[in-house]
């Protein structure tokens, strides 16, 4: 294990999770759907406390919140590059298409997000004693909902723009309806889909 780029890992998901918190409320400026917007204050409320735990997490590994790394420049970077790109389409298209503008940014920040908690389940699988303690209990308060933000919001997506091109969607989507919280639960929703019409 390289400890050095375990901390980098922690210092990305910190500011992930901060960047998060930026684009669900960018999110809910853009929303149309009552039912995505109930969504996404739950996720935003869910991201705030995450933020939280990656705190908690990096006192117990000794590692400092203000710390700055090329890594974590980026993130932030791209963070705000997704609230910018859903102002613009708030500003400059009808509504329903900022709309989409704003799920497919919540879906490109919660791809990093989901990933940043699966390395830290890979790490978390190679490390001993009480730095194995510290990453399996924050795991085990979060990664459960990291699972449902990403694929609930790709399945958010994906219907939100099946029904803008004219065709018949599944709103709420089945990956909500199903509660899915699994790869193959989302896969198997998106299939069944058609059943769901």
């Amino acid at each position: 294990m390289k400890n050095e780029q375990l901390s980098e890992l922690i210092y990305q998901m910190l500011e992930t999770e901060r960047g998060g918190v930026q684009v669900y409320r960018a999110a809910l400026r853009c929303v149309q759907n009552d039912d995505l917007k109930k969504e996404w204050e739950e996720y935003l409320e869910q991201t705030k406390k995450h933020e939280q735990v990656v705190l908690g997490l990096m006192e117990k590994l000794g590692l400092r919140p203000d710390k700055k790394t090329p890594g974590r420049e980026v993130v932030h970077h791209i963070g705000e590059s997704l609230v910018a790109a859903m102002e613009m389409a708030r500003k400059q298209g009808p509504p329903e298409a900022a709309e989409l503008v704003a799920c497919e940014c919540v879906v490109h920040a919660e791809t990093k997000d989901h990933l940043n908690w699966e390395l830290l389940h890979e790490a978390a699988d190679k490390v001993k004693g009480e730095e194995k303690k510290a990453l399996t209990e924050a795991l085990e308060e979060v990664e459960e909902e990291e699972d449902e933000h990403l694929y609930h919001s790709q399945g958010w997506c994906r219907e939100l723009w099946i029904d803008s091109l004219g065709l018949p969607a599944v709103l709420p989507p089945p990956e909500e309806e199903k509660e899915v919280k699994t790869a193959i639960g989302a896969a198997r929703a998106k299939k069944a889909r058609k059943e769901m019409l």
